[in-house]
């Protein structure tokens, strides 16, 4: 019901509402008028829905692929768009370039932006660099001029400008009312709010197994790692306040501020709504599991490649090829910290090096080659992991080039940062999982932080820990976890 009253576009394809009155099933996006609720019926799929006598909607057109409708076009370039603006991409690029990296005319892109959200690409641009200006005015104490080339704009007039006339005072203004300084000796601090609760020791925890040696740094409160962005290098840290993280940034990493700080929030999911999140999972049986660990996350990632690395780099889940593979194939970095030595191999370089290094690090042949593969077809724009992104589509391009289903759906889930994400081994059958969607990747995260808690006060259970990223069917430990939690959904 909160899926389709919302119109949420993750939510497409997921489910299909049928309207009893009309005996018409539509998609959750579809823009008709919603129905009564005593005239729904949800299915699973476009096949049940007209097994069970219900024609298909002529405006949302269910038997599209989800996201692929005329419906949803507009939306769906304007929502790409939009994020590709926020993270800078016209800061020194036109609109022309944009609209053909998406593939559409500029007159097109600035069409469905006006729709979308009211303005121009180039407004929404502004509004993006200003409202980054303003953050770090009043939250350090950088030079104006840094802070103008750090938001992306090409020159100090331009910005001076730009900031009279949206906020009819002077940059240097601003910062003698905030009087605040968020500067450190060699860099700077920024804070990333969210929704608590956070589950920051269960989020860092499942960062840490997927973690690239000498790149990412995670103990028990903090995650640290080395970052490569825009031709600029450093190292960031992070660590959980109250209602907020602390993100300590060096000082060579500001120029890419813009970029940056969007690919953290979605790093730690802090834009979901743990509240709406835990209070559906309570209901539908994980009551015990919500209240150990309320404001659960789902990691994502950097680097759409970071994931691509990790997940195909390792053999029988042992890190060691991987670290070697870093160790190569990474370029070496001086970051005071002795666990972070490299920034991580780009698709770029691997290519480059091609299938020997990998062998000689340890990785099979076969899995060295499907590793390439992947890196070229990022590269070469056949295979997109963009949040957002379209789940069944991805993983069968993967799937397609050999990579086992659980590692492509793996690479999915955290690339794509897909809220329903449900991995075909999580030990639970997916006709169980339906009560949890539309957030059965939040439901896979509690029960297997609940069988990692388990392993660790029963070392015995060890074994059937690490079984759980190899097993294709149902896993003893999380079905034993979802036998004493679950309850039928009311």
């Amino acid at each position: 019901m909160r899926a389709l009253a919302a119109r949420d576009p993750r939510f497409d394809g997921l489910f299909f509402v049928g309207i009893t009155s009309t005996h018409i099933y539509c998609r959750p996006i579809c823009p008709a008028r919603v129905s009564h609720t005593e005239h729904r019926r949800f299915f699973p799929s476009p096949a049940s829905a007209e097994q069970a006598g219900f024609r298909p909607c002529l405006r949302c057109r269910p038997e599209l692929a989800p996201g692929r409708a005329p419906v949803d076009a507009i939306s769906r370039l304007g929502t790409a768009a939009a994020q590709r603006i926020e993270g800078g991409a016209l800061n020194d690029r036109t609109v022309t370039d944009l609209a053909a990296e998406l593939g559409v005319s500029a007159r097109h892109l600035r069409r469905a932006l006006e729709r979308e959200y009211g303005v121009s690409p180039s407004e929404l641009a502004q509004t993006c660099r200003l409202l980054l200006a303003k953050r770090l005015l009043a939250d350090t104490s950088l030079p104006v001029t840094r802070i103008a080339f750090a938001s992306g704009f090409q020159s100090l007039r331009r910005f001076n400008a730009a900031f009279r006339e949206q906020y009819r005072m002077s940059p240097s203004a601003l910062r003698r009312r905030q009087g605040r300084n968020g500067s450190l000796e060699d860099g700077l601090q920024l804070t990333l709010s969210y929704r608590p609760p956070l589950d920051w020791a269960g989020l860092l925890t499942r960062l840490a197994r997927s973690a690239l040696p000498g790149v990412e740094s995670i103990d028990e409160s903090r995650y640290a790692r080395t970052v490569r962005l825009d031709g600029h290098a450093g190292l960031i840290s992070v660590m959980n306040a109250d209602g907020h993280l602390n993100v300590d940034i060096e000082s060579s990493l500001v120029a890419a501020l813009m970029p940056l700080l969007p690919r953290l929030r979605r790093l730690f999911d802090l834009d979901a709504d743990p509240l709406l999140i835990d209070d559906h999972l309570a209901r539908t049986g994980l009551a015990e599991l919500v209240q150990k660990r309320p404001g659960v996350r789902l990691p994502g990632v950097l680097e759409p490649f970071d994931a691509v690395l990790s997940v195909l780099g390792r053999t029988e889940r042992s890190p060691q090829p991987l670290r070697q593979i870093v160790e190569v194939l990474g370029d070496p970095i001086v970051s005071g910290d002795a666990r972070l030595t490299r920034l991580a191999p780009t698709a770029e370089r691997l290519t480059e090096a091609g299938v020997g290094p990998l062998a000689e690090a340890g990785m099979e042949l076969r899995a060295a080659t499907v590793l390439v593969t992947v890196a070229r077809m990022m590269l070469g724009g056949e295979l997109r992991l963009d949040a957002g992104g379209e789940t069944d589509a991805t993983c069968a391009a993967l799937q397609a080039v050999g990579v086992p289903e659980v590692s492509a759906h793996e690479i999915a889930m955290r690339t794509l940062c897909w809220p329903d994400a449900f991995r075909p081994n999580a030990g639970v059958t997916l006709e169980a999982a339906e009560a949890w969607r539309p957030w059965r990747g939040y439901a896979a995260a509690l029960l297997q932080m609940e069988v990692m808690r388990r392993a660790v006060e029963c070392p015995e259970s060890r074994v059937e820990r690490n079984a759980l990223d190899s097993r294709p069917s149902t896993s003893r430990p999380i079905a034993a976890a979802t036998a004493q939690s679950q309850r039928p959904p009311q």
